[in-house]
């Protein structure tokens, strides 16, 4: 993904780099710590390897994200979020808790306590 040579505003640019099913998603997933990309994987439910991947690689680009790679075979890499991501993800954590609140008002309470979030 490129970034494109004119914005409104800042928060356009932000968005662009963070938008799409999977990505809030995936840092959502890495706050909790570094991932492996098979666990990263086995943690996000219905993402493909493929769309992962670009995801990350997309989050890798724009400095929300590193990795690590320990040598050995087979090679492992350890996805994990820098001091951007940290602070985007901040803004993520407000989207999740507006999400919980809206769901409690549609009474999805059930889901959310299955999902360990109540």
């Amino acid at each position: 993904m490129k970034i494109r040579g004119e914005y409104t505003c800042p928060l356009e640019m932000t968005h662009d780099i963070i938008k799409g099913k999977w990505k809030p998603i995936i840092l959502w997933q890495l706050s909790k710590g570094g991932f492996s990309l098979s666990n990263l994987k086995k943690s996000i439910q219905g993402v493909s390897q493929k769309m992962l991947v670009q995801h990350l690689n997309e989050l890798l680009e724009y400095g929300l994200i590193d990795k690590t790679i320990n040598d050995g075979y087979p090679l492992k890499s350890n996805y994990f979020l820098t001091e951007r991501g940290k602070k985007i993800f901040e803004a993520v954590s407000i989207m999740q808790s507006v999400g919980i609140e809206m769901m409690i008002e549609d009474h999805r309470e059930d889901f959310l306590k299955a999902q360990g979030l109540l």
